[in-house]
């Protein structure tokens, strides 16, 4: 079964020599049974970071290197998802702050157990996370919005610890507007709402003090997806989409 585990990067240079060799060794011992394959997905960096990742490339077999000319990390995922034949294609942080012990069951979820879509959980029993005040309240506060809007079950949207099988690359991505954060949240709503199985996953997470996330304004961008998605429900957009 082939993975797909893609990484994507805007301006981290100093980030990627150290997480690549930790998550390359991680995957060469504990998802042998898996032809998997890392792809730095590069959205418009504008320093070292092309440099960094064609000699990880180089360096590490299972390493490739993607460009995109535009920002956005769902614009990224998108476009390394749909270019692959992997059966299974994932992302997560190029940080590491999700610790990586909770990737293999989310895998196994997703290969064996029936699942559609997996995603780590920072809310949810038995994680444990460590990040400001400012950012545990405004995570809290946007998950209750979405299961107040939509009566969803999954507990975390945001999380940057995800994985989908081939037939959501291929039915869900398409319908997806959002190129930027909100990508995570309409993938989970849309897939939940229209019948595929979600597993939560319980992290050990670290906040990154050198994020690159604009908190206020993703959190405000949010909202305004929320509400666009809902509106599309109303209207039967999705209806397609549902499993019967």
């Amino acid at each position: 079964m082939k993975l797909l585990v893609t990484i994507p990067v805007y301006n981290e240079e100093r980030a990627l020599p150290v997480s690549i060799p930790i998550l390359h060794a991680f995957l060469k011992e504990r998802m042998s049974e898996y032809d998997w394959v890392i792809e730095i997905a590069d959205n418009a960096s504008i320093d070292r970071t092309p440099e960094v990742s064609r000699e990880l490339a180089s360096c590490y077999d299972r390493v490739r290197y993607l460009r995109l000319e535009q920002k956005g990390r769902g614009r990224a995922l998108k476009r390394s998802w749909t270019e692959s034949d992997a059966d299974i294609c994932s992302y997560m942080d190029v940080d590491l702050s999700t610790n990586l012990e909770s990737f293999p069951p989310m895998i196994d979820a997703l290969a064996h157990r029936g699942y559609d879509i997996g995603t780590g959980s920072r809310l949810m029993k038995g994680a444990n996370t460590e990040r400001s005040l400012k950012r545990e309240v405004i995570s809290r506060t946007y998950n209750l919005m979405i299961k107040a809007m939509f009566f969803t079950r999954f507990s975390d949207a945001q999380c940057g610890f995800k994985a989908v099988t081939r037939e959501v690359v291929d039915i869900l991505l398409p319908v997806i507007e959002d190129n930027v954060w909100f990508f995570d949240s309409e993938l989970l709503i849309i897939g939940e709402k229209c019948g595929y199985r979600i597993f939560d996953v319980p992290v050990k997470w670290i906040e990154d003090l050198d994020t690159r996330v604009q908190i206020v304004r993703t959190a405000i961008d949010d909202i305004k997806g929320l509400f666009r998605v809902r509106r599309k429900f109303l209207a039967g957009a999705y209806d397609h989409l549902r499993r019967r």
